[in-house]
Formats: C-alpha cells, structure tokens, sequence
C-alpha cells in the first residue's frame, strides 16, 4: 500500500487536538470522576476492561472519558497503557467453582442444585425510556421482603453446576485433560489456526463483544452449512479470588478479587462421525459482567470445535473479533492515500486508452521487422 507524506499538517492536527480537549474537559456539565463513571455506567467500564484485558476500574474509567464514551477507543487506551506496565507475577490458577455468586441463572433446568439468583439485571422489564427531570430521590434500604428470606448463606453462594448433574447422567463429552498444558499467551503471540483451544477462549475473551455476537449469530444461522442448536445451560456472574506466588516462600498468597461472568452452553451432538447419546458442552469466561461476550464465547467454543477446521469459523474467531485489530484497519482508511488511489486511477486511464486503441495488427509471418 501506498502512502504519502503530508508535509504542514502537523499544525492542523495539534489544532484538532486541542479542539478534542477543549470541548471534553471544559464542557458545560460538571467533570465526572471515576467513581461516578464506574458507579453510572459499570457495565460499559466492564467491557472496557475486558477488551483491554486489564483488570483496573480507575483506568478503564478514566480511558472512556477521555474516548468521549467510545468503548473501543477506551479499550485502545488501556491496552496501550497495559503495555507499559511491568509484568511482577503470574497469577495462579483458579477454580471457578470458588466463585462467590452474584447472579446466576440456569435456563436449561427448571430445579438447579441450588437458587436461581436473578441479581441485578434488567432482563425481565419493559424497555420504557425514562426521562427523569432530575436524579431520583434517595431510596430507603428497607428491603421489601423480610431479610430471612433476601440473605444467602454461603452454600447459596456457591451452588452446584448444572453440568455436574449432566455428567453424573453421563450425558456430556468430557473435554477434560489429564495433563495440564500452559495456556497460550495471546499477549506475546498471535494466535493463528490451526490453534488451541486455550488461544481460541483467549482471544475471545479479549475481542470486540459486538464482533463476537455477531459471529456467533453467524454461526447459529448457518451461512456457512454448520448448523447446530443451541442451549444455554448455565450463566454467573461473581468474584474470583486472585493469587500469585510468594517470591519467598513459594506459597500461593491470595492478594484480591476480581469480578468475572461465566457461561455454559449445551449443544446437541447429531453429527455422523459424533455421540449421539451425548451433548457437547461449551464454555466462556471474561472479565467483569458482561453476559453477552460470555454466552457467544460458550456456544462458539462448541462450534468451534465442531466446525472450525473444516470451515472459516476459526480464522474468523482468532482473525477478525479482536476490535483494536479491525478498527485498527477502518481508522487507517482516513489517513492520506493520495499515491495509492493516483496510481489507481493511472490503472485505468491505461486500461481505457488500451481498449480505445483496439488490437495491434501483427506482422506477417517470416517477415523482418527492419
């Protein structure tokens, strides 16, 4: 690709810059901290963070401010500030049975080992636009039920999995492994197909969630001749524990939590060549709340298991849902390609005045052309 050097325009762009701060940081609402950016708008911070791949609040807050609330620019701040800071440990694995639940619905079973709790969400309402005049006025926290029954203890905390029923019915595929192989570190290398499937979980749990949805509604219609049905099987959303290891002593040492929403998908296995008898089972993990990446992430895992060698699903999966990469692309689309289009244009003026010319006559054969 051709590009030209656009030589005086470095006052024009210093200018729009100072344009972008200008009307951001001196706007006629009063500035918003933080805390209020991640108390207002904490699912956009959520998605911040998990398309980063940085786990901070402050900053995904403080990134989509300054993106004037583009999630994706946002995203593009903190991962470039994420470059920047030291690697001091390497967090251990966690069992994501330990997950003190905040939310968790089973769609796929009526009677769960444990609650259905429906948490914060705003599946079940009416989506009615309100235009409040002002902020509402403060609630009371007297619950509207007796608190026996709003309090959970521990065991409701963390409830058994619906997949655990299914495997005692022995009705999945168990993709369980024997040994246990080092993750594939997306941050160090691109992941390209053929790939494991912990890149392939990797990248989805870092991709563009809008990208990621509509590449799992790609697959569920079946364009490309895979088609399967799906079920959600299981959605939480919770804390994790964090822990490294001590640089003395070598002992695992818990240093915080994080917020995670995971997902379980079934798939009905109907293929010639697969366990009829059974189901498939896929999985999905991200940062903080964010059910739609999550669910995609599940029933693509399956699919990409299923179809992904022998189809473009994988190659889209690991090539094209990254949002940093794809928009990336687009934005480059606006810098000047003056020497690029030219010699386009000249491609044509040559073809057309080839055309218009008509064949060249040949010469006679064994004559000499003098």
């Amino acid at each position: 690709m051709g590009y030209s050097g656009a030589r005086g325009g470095l006052e024009a762009i210093l200018a729009a810059e100072d344009l972008v701060r200008r009307a951001r940081d001196h706007a006629p609402a009063p500035w918003a901290p933080n805390e209020q950016i991640t108390a207002r708008f904490r699912l956009a911070v959520d998605r911040v963070m998990g398309e980063a791949g940085l786990y901070h609040a402050d900053t995904s807050a403080a990134a989509l401010r300054q993106a004037e609330g583009d999630p994706l620019e946002a995203a593009h701040l903190v991962r470039a500030h994420r470059s920047t800071l030291p690697r001091l440990a390497v967090s251990e694995p966690i069992d994501p049975d330990e997950m003190v639940v905040l939310r968790r619905i089973v769609p796929a079973f009526r009677e769960p080992d444990g609650p259905q709790l429906l948490g914060r969400t705003t599946d079940y309402t009416g989506r009615l636009l309100e235009q409040p005049a002002g902020p509402p006025p403060r609630r009371s926290h007297t619950p509207a039920t007796p608190p026996e029954r709003t309090e959970r203890t521990e065991t409701q905390r963390r409830p058994g999995r619906f997949l655990d029923l299914l495997r005692k019915l022995d009705l999945v595929v168990d993709h369980r492994r024997v040994d246990d192989p080092e993750p594939f570190d997306i941050t160090r290398k691109p992941a390209r197909p053929p790939a494991e499937r912990s890149a392939a979980l990797a990248s989805m749990a870092r991709a563009e969630t809008g990208a990621l949805v509509a590449l799992w509604y790609r697959s569920i219609l079946g364009p490309d001749g895979d088609i399967h049905e799906v079920t959600l099987g299981e959605v939480r959303h919770g804390r994790l524990p964090l822990r490294v290891r001590h640089p003395h002593t070598g002992n695992p040492v818990r240093v915080g939590e994080f917020r995670a929403t995971e997902a379980e998908a079934i798939e009905d296995l109907d293929g010639a060549d697969e366990d009829r008898s059974r189901f498939d089972v896929g999985y999905g993990l991200c940062f903080g709340h964010n059910e739609r990446k999550a669910i995609a992430m599940a029933n693509l895992d399956v699919a990409n298991r299923r179809f992904g060698r022998t189809g473009p699903l994988e190659q889209l999966l690991l090539l094209t849902t990254d949002g940093l990469d794809s928009a990336g692309f687009l934005e480059h689309l606006k810098l000047p390609h003056y020497v690029t289009f030219r010699s386009m244009v000249e491609r044509k003026q040559a073809m057309r005045a080839a055309a218009e010319a008509g064949p060249r006559v040949a010469e006679p054969a064994g004559q000499e052309c003098r």
